[in-house]
């Protein structure tokens, strides 16, 4: 089964949209994304093509998100989600354990961000959360942003304590792709309370990288932007800064 997705998906692939892809995603030498490949095939694409294979066991799961190609890894994730929505709480605490088996694998910013949540996310919503402090700790890019990003669930649901800590973790980072994360979640707190937002900022604008400062106070007036922005003095990255 796993062997007719691979055929379909390459029946979709256009070159053309991959070279695109390539360069979006950043996979040239020493950029976050090197070396992935890319086959050009839309999301639109793969979600319908990971409906048509719903039921592929996790040892095929497996195949498709160590393969080289990216479209690969994320129709994987996708069917992966499926089958966890629809599982019995046996079943999503094994399809938890893999994703955290395979997190070297979740690794470009769209395969993180489409699944850290759904699966890592709603799992930890009522379970002890202490796995997202090690993953926050992890010199491993995409661990970290599934850190912050995982946090999305609890956001949904008003909950806000462990994106404020885990943001608080990731404050000085090195790289810009979890600054951009982690000002996101922060202003998906913003959305749902805004003073709780402003507590956080208030405490740590002066020392959070610009980028992350910026996604955060996004849908503030321009006012209260450019109060923020002032108050800003440019956190040093005590990580190594890598290539974006």
């Amino acid at each position: 089964m796993v062997r007719n997705l691979k055929e379909d998906l390459r029946k979709l692939a256009d070159p053309e949209r991959a070279r695109i892809l390539s360069r979006f995603f950043k996979t040239g030498k020493g950029e976050y994304g090197e070396g992935d490949v890319f086959l050009g095939i839309t999301v639109p694409q793969q979600r319908r093509l990971a409906k048509m294979y719903p039921d592929l066991s996790l040892e095929d799961i497996g195949k498709l998100l160590w393969s080289k190609a990216h479209e690969e890894r994320l129709v994987s994730l996708f069917i992966l989600i499926t089958q966890y929505r629809r599982s019995d709480r046996v079943g999503k605490e094994e399809i938890l354990n893999f994703y955290l088996r395979n997190t070297k694998r979740i690794n470009n910013w769209d395969l993180v961000d489409a699944s850290a949540g759904p699966i890592l996310g709603d799992y930890l919503t009522d379970r002890d959360r202490s796995v997202l402090v090690k993953l926050a700790r992890s010199t491993d890019l995409w661990e970290r942003r599934i850190a912050i990003m995982a946090t999305f669930a609890f956001i949904k649901d008003n909950d806000f304590g462990d994106t404020l800590r885990i943001a608080e973790l990731l404050l000085r980072d090195g790289h810009d792709l979890i600054h951009k994360a982690v000002g996101w979640m922060l202003r998906e707190v913003g959305k749902r309370d805004r003073e709780k937002e402003k507590e956080f900022l208030e405490r740590h604008c002066h020392e959070m990288p610009r980028t992350m400062l910026r996604y955060a106070i996004e849908r503030f007036g321009e006012k209260e932007r450019k109060d923020y922005l002032n108050k800003y003095r440019g956190g040093k990255s005590v990580t190594k800064v890598r290539a974006t």
